[in-house]
This record gives structure tokens, C-alpha cells and sequence, in this order.
């Protein structure tokens, strides 16, 4: 069985009796968007905060 199979059982197993397709659908896409994260910073595709709040605050006036 694959890894993802068998991390998406034990997220179901998580989940209560009475879980919707909702719920799952939730789990499974904050999962996926971790993950995706988790992969981005293996692989050096960040920005610092310094940098984000350079490109979005510099420009504004108090």
C-alpha cells in the first residue's frame, strides 16, 4: 500500500462517525497544502518576511 494511501485512511480514521464529504474534502486539502509547503522549503522556494514586507509595506504612508 502506498504511503498516501495509507495517510489518507488514517485521516478518515481521525475524523468522526458522523464526518460529510465536507470534512474530508477540508482534511485532504490542508493536508495537500502542507505538504506542498513542506516541499517548497526543501527546495528553497521561500520568501523571507523581511523581503514580503518590503514588497508590500515600503510604499504606504502612516
Amino acid at each position: 500500500m502506498s504511503t498516501t494511501k495509507k495517510e489518507i485512511k488514517n485521516l478518515i480514521d481521525t475524523l468522526p462517525d458522523n464526518f460529510t464529504w465536507d470534512d474530508v474534502m477540508y482534511k485532504l486539502y490542508v493536508r495537500m497544502k502542507i505538504e506542498k509547503g513542506l516541499q517548497d522549503i526543501e527546495s528553497g522556494k521561500t520568501v523571507s518576511h523581511e523581503d514580503v514586507k518590503k514588497k508590500f509595506f515600503n510604499n504606504q504612508h502612516a
